[in-house]
């Protein structure tokens, strides 16, 4: 896309440019057609006066012919009424036509020409020898081509420097994409300078907006555990007397309250931070396998080690164990590692229903669940989200697609880094 500051200055350079060529072109036919009838009146008188009668001689016409053009240095040939030449000196004239003859200035082959009526009929015509001053129709123009270009150089910084600021404030506003305390340098007191306050107004605004939604937000989610601990002892107090059913359904309910409760949590603080707080080496596979062995699974492939938050890692693998228990049934559930073009490559697989193709990409949106979920209470809708979320932020991604074998595979593409221990 073209950059503004260069429209504005192209835009500065054509008006120069049909200014020019306008005046120009407007000299150029007052040049040809404006001469009054008394200028060309008084220059037939005047140049009449200076040649011999038409009745003379031609040798006496001749040498006067030559006097004219020894003085004037223009190039001059003089015809009778009916068109026969009389006399010429210097260069040859362009063919004239006494029918169609007319006083005034002419452009024609070799310089302009200048036709004269005589009051006796005769016809001069004189041509402007090429080393006579240049024509002042180009001296004009000349000179508005270089008031043009005084005003494009002038215009050029004046321009740019419009442009930079306008680049500066766009660079800003990116920047607050990723970071909410981003402010636009105010430069000058024109419209530019009006936006940039705006905008810092604006960021200001949003946010103390994104600081009290968070702040609402972690309190909720303190204040909930509160209770959900006054519960779970409640529960455990029950004794053995108590249905064994509803225990089992009140603890599941606070652990998935309490899980609730983290992932938001953990959401919220991943949307403060545009980068990783930390990186370090982790062995994928093991890390895998550990979280493999609290679902009585095993993890199999290669080690690869990336680069990343081994906390997030943890949870990403974690929320697609939790997702495939979910979703697999009595199915079995396989969890591999392998290395592929110098990606390291996770893959967990179920034996579920398995996903639509059409909601295969939906299903990493926050709290978006497959029709049924929320009626059967399974899942909140932001484990994938997360896991979609920790993948991007170390530089890889998060897709579904369907098992070999029936059911979903999901499958996290990370960078790998050479193992340096």
């Amino acid at each position: 896309m073209q950059r503004l500051y260069l429209q504005f200055y192209l835009t500065i350079l054509v008006v120069l440019a049909v200014f020019v060529g306008a005046a120009a072109l407007l000299w150029r036919l007052a040049d040809d057609d404006a001469r009054t009838p008394q200028y060309f009146e008084v220059a037939a008188e005047l140049t009449g006066a200076l040649l011999p009668d038409a009745d003379a001689p031609a040798r006496e016409q001749q040498a006067a012919v030559e006097s004219l053009y020894r003085k004037l240095r223009f190039d001059i040939a003089l015809y009778r009424p009916n068109g026969t030449m009389i006399a010429m000196a210097g260069k040859p004239p362009p063919r004239f036509d006494h029918r169609n003859a007319r006083q005034g200035w002419r452009r024609g082959p070799g310089g302009p020409n200048f036709t004269l009526l005589l009051p006796d009929g005769r016809w001069l015509v004189a041509r402007q020898v090429r080393d006579r001053p240049i024509s002042p129709t180009f001296w004009i123009t000349a000179f508005l081509a270089l008031v043009a270009l005084a005003v494009a150089v002038g215009a050029y910084p004046v321009v740019r420097g419009l442009g930079r600021r306008l680049e500066r404030l766009k660079a800003g506003v990116e920047q607050f994409g990723n970071d909410l305390g981003a402010r636009v340098k105010v430069e000058g007191r024109d419209e530019v300078a009006a936006l940039a306050q705006s905008f810092n107004r604006s960021a200001e605004h949003i946010e103390q907006l994104v600081a009290a939604h968070r702040m609402l937000l972690a309190n909720c989610s303190h204040e909930l555990r509160t209770p959900l601990a006054r519960i779970a002892v409640a529960a455990s107090l029950l004794g053995e007397g108590a249905d064994a059913k509803t225990r089992e359904s009140l603890k599941h309910d606070v652990e998935e309250l309490d899980q609730l409760i983290e992932q938001i949590l953990l959401a919220s603080r991943l949307e403060a931070l545009p980068t990783l707080e930390h990186r370090e080496p982790v062995d994928l596979l093991a890390l895998a396998a550990e979280e493999a062995a609290r679902f009585d699974l095993d993890a199999t492939g290669q080690p690869v080690t990336v680069s990343g938050d081994r906390t997030l890692l943890r949870r990403l693998i974690r929320n697609l164990l939790e997702n495939a228990r979910r979703y697999a049934g009595d199915g079995p559930i396989a969890v591999s590692v392998t290395a592929d073009s110098g990606r390291a490559v996770l893959e967990v697989s179920d034996h579920g229903p398995g996903v639509p193709a059409a909601e295969r990409q939906r299903i990493f949106e926050p709290f978006y669940r497959l029709a049924g979920g929320s009626e059967s209470g399974r899942g909140s809708g932001l484990g994938l989200a997360l896991v979609l979320d920790i993948a991007r932020r170390h530089g890889g991604d998060a897709v579904c697609l369907a098992a070999d074998s029936g059911g979903s595979r999901f499958r996290i593409d990370l960078p790998a880094v050479k193992d340096t221990r």
